[in-house]
């Protein structure tokens, strides 16, 4: 008998399937981690019986109840996960990367080097690599990601990373496979919904100008304002914030209001009954440009940047030299414009490679 086959009969489930854990920024109150782990169980092959990582139990069984979860922050209780299934996935996101933290990298590698010292296939599905900005990691996920058994990534930048270290892995890329999640008819409204993230791209003078575009715009087409907190505990004190510095004016204040983002159903009925959206989140451009919302980017990153440009959305890069005229007539241009149906349907068609190339290697696993 296959050596990998004799593993899976050995950890298979009451329900008889075998078991597979997912890992990754799931239960963190941030709707693009939960948006990536909704296409990912809803493409999964159903032989197989999914055990998430998550911080927050309940917020990643309201996607699929009754589902099995580990607590994503204690490292004891994953790697002991890791003992109990038949392969690892590493779903969605960018989590080869230390820019948010070194330890956050080093947690991502013990569970890829756990999983391979015990024999266990590690597939990476949907990823971003980097930034990686020290030595020592770049050295790190190189020699890591020589033990993985397939990876499939997000952007071209990440695919060419991997390609310049000349790793000797089944490699392939496609687009965010959010592009893939369905999304509700747009009937459009009269609200402007904004997913903005706090940013040190900006300072006071960065904030005012935006703030001060979004303003007249606003007014121009009396459009209500939603703040939609896209990722809960990042994103919901941003509106405050700009209120105690003075940035936000009155009239803006009169027209605005905080919504946090409870779930993916949520969101997408905000956006469907919306004017427009103009979003800093790489997911909530995502979601709102797959149900065909009149949508413009605010890049605070290369990915923001990169998937507007895949969908022929206006983007402005972040700084503190932003020109309120050509953000106005950028967000004009924007709420006039329709996307390209048939374009968002040859991305989500796209998209699909992650999942594709994640069920054909499973299942050689089992047959």
């Amino acid at each position: 008998m296959d050596r990998s086959v004799g593993m899976i009969l050995a950890h298979s489930s009451n329900s008889g399937r075998p078991r597979i854990l997912i890992c990754g920024y799931y239960g963190e109150h941030n709707l693009g981690d939960d948006a990536l782990l909704s296409v990912l169980l809803n493409q999964l092959d159903d032989r197989w019986e999914p055990v998430i990582t998550a911080r927050d139990r309940q917020a990643v069984e309201s996607l699929a109840p009754g589902i099995e979860t580990v607590d994503r922050r204690s490292l004891a209780t994953v790697l002991k996960a890791v003992r109990q299934v038949d392969a690892l996935i590493l779903g969605g996101g960018s989590l080869l990367q230390d820019s948010t933290s070194t330890r956050s990298l080093i947690y991502y590698i013990l569970l890829i080097w756990c999983a391979k010292s015990l024999q266990k296939p590690v597939l990476l599905w949907g990823q971003g690599l980097g930034p990686l900005k020290r030595r020592f990691s770049r050295l790190l996920v190189r020699t890591s990601l020589k033990t993985i058994s397939s990876v499939t990534w997000r952007d071209p930048s990440s695919m060419n990373q991997a390609m310049e270290w000349k790793l000797d892995v089944p490699m392939k890329i496609g687009p965010d496979p959010v592009w893939a999640h369905s999304a509700p008819a747009w009937t459009s409204g009269q609200s402007l919904i904004l997913c903005w993230r706090p940013t040190p791209l900006l300072n006071i003078s960065g904030w005012h100008r935006l703030v001060n575009s979004l303003s007249r715009f606003s007014e121009m087409h009396d459009l209500n304002v939603i703040w939609l907190a896209f990722h809960g505990h990042q994103d919901a004190s941003l509106y405050q914030s700009l209120l105690e510095e003075n940035i936000v004016p009155n009239a803006l204040e009169q027209r605005s209001t905080v919504h946090i983002a409870e779930s993916i159903p949520q969101v997408q009925k905000l956006f469907s009954e919306s004017r427009m959206v103009i979003a800093m989140r790489l997911h909530a451009l995502i979601l709102a440009a797959v149900g065909g919302v009149p949508t413009s980017a605010l890049s605070y990153d290369p990915k923001v940047r990169a998937a507007a440009d895949l969908a022929d959305i206006t983007c402005s890069e972040l700084n503190n030299h932003l020109s309120e005229h050509h953000l106005i007539s950028q967000w004009k241009e924007a709420m006039k414009t329709h996307l390209d149906e048939c374009n968002i349907h040859a991305l989500a068609c796209d998209a699909k490679v992650h999942s594709k190339v994640m069920n054909e290697k499973l299942c050689k696993l089992i047959n």
